[in-house]
């Protein structure tokens, strides 16, 4: 995030500070001004901020103290805490939006095992179970068939430290996402719904707009998050995670930077999500989020199995064979599974389109079509 972030900082000459872990993160081999520190310490924080006019996230795991003695020692950091806050944590998140009325699975806390198998009991099985804090792409999430598992695995993660809670399956049509962005001054901007799919709880696929979306319903999620950004005081770019269910939309996580459902925008709307953040956060207008095509489709390029061609070799047959894609490499150093990019290819026809960046991210992921 913080490379693509980078990128669209040059077009609006500011200049982007980098905090990284290691020389070799993505945006550290690309960034001018680097420096390298843990996001969990407070001492690699403080260095880090000086100087900056503002500082931003890429993700939710800096720690909330750190954060919030910040900002009392007077630096400016957007989303400010207590708005991150609720993409941190999955619980404080269900509080906040079961108190604004805005629409939940059942859901509830699990301090003990029997909490867990009293949920079951009363909304059915299967169950999901989220660690309230430090979960993605999958990981932290369990689907709990019965009883019997439930108190086994619940068991296992209190004992381990970790804070639970529990959410009803949701029966789902399709799963959707909505980015809007704010700014200090209240302006917002909302871009298109997409339709996001999931394979083993990573995003494969984003496609804009959503396909078949009535346009009430679209309205209405746009209205959701531009209403949830204003509630919780966000600053920077809202992303919106949505189940589309026969009953309605229902909101299933929050994330307060530019986000994976939105990576289609920097080919594919007048103002990538990345501009759009840095527009919120240094509080100018915000930009158009128009599409620039009928048909906009993402497809994220996961690390295949090692050997075979390089990546180098891979993209010169890519290219060739579909000269219309745009790559994005991360600089990530590939694994199993793990995004390492993404393509983007824009039409008219969503199957012909569809079918193209399938091809272009199968192509970068296995070296042939």
């Amino acid at each position: 995030m913080a490379r693509m972030t980078h990128q669209a900082a040059i077009a609006l000459g500011q200049s982007l500070r980098v905090l990284a872990l290691a020389p070799d993160d993505g945006a550290a081999l690309v960034a001018a001004d680097v420096q390298h520190g843990d996001h969990t310490d407070l001492a690699a924080l403080r260095t880090f901020a000086k100087g900056c006019d503002v500082v931003t996230f890429d993700h939710e795991h800096v720690p909330t103290e750190h954060i919030r003695t910040l900002a009392a020692e007077g630096v400016k950091l957007f989303p400010p805490a207590d708005a991150l806050l609720h993409a941190q944590d999955k619980q404080v998140m269900r509080e906040r939006l079961t108190a604004l009325g805005a629409p939940n699975p059942a859901w509830g806390s699990v301090s003990a095992p029997a909490d867990l198998v009293a949920f079951g009991a009363e909304h059915g099985w299967p169950v999901v179970l989220k660690t309230a804090r430090g979960g993605y792409d999958g990981r932290g999430v369990w689907m709990v068939a019965d009883a019997g598992e439930a108190a086994e695995l619940a068991a296992t993660l209190l004992a381990g430290g970790s804070r639970l809670i529990v959410e009803e399956r949701v029966t789902l049509r399709r799963e959707l996402a909505v980015q809007v962005a704010r700014s200090p001054f209240g302006q917002v901007a909302a871009y298109p719904v997409v339709e996001t799919v999931q394979r083993d709880g990573i995003c494969v696929e984003v496609l804009a707009p959503a396909p078949d979306l009535p346009e009430d319903l679209a309205v209405a999620a746009q209205q959701l998050a531009i209403d949830l950004a204003t509630a919780l005081g966000v600053v920077g770019v809202l992303a919106v995670e949505l189940f589309d269910t026969p009953s309605g939309l229902v909101v299933n996580e929050l994330a307060m930077r530019p986000h994976n459902s939105g990576h289609w925008t920097i080919e594919g709307a007048r103002t990538s999500q990345f501009e759009q953040h840095l527009r919120a956060v240094l509080d100018y207008p915000m930009g158009d989020t128009s599409l620039t095509a009928p048909v906009v489709v993402m497809a994220n390029v996961l690390g295949g199995e090692p050997g075979g061609m390089s990546i180098d070799e891979r993209l010169h047959h890519l290219f060739a064979a579909e000269p219309g894609a745009k790559v994005h490499l991360y600089g990530k150093q590939v694994r199993p599974g793990r995004k390492i990019g993404h393509v983007t290819v824009l039409g008219d026809d969503l199957d012909e389109v569809r079918t193209r960046a399938a091809r272009a991210a199968r192509w970068l992921r296995e070296g042939h079509e």
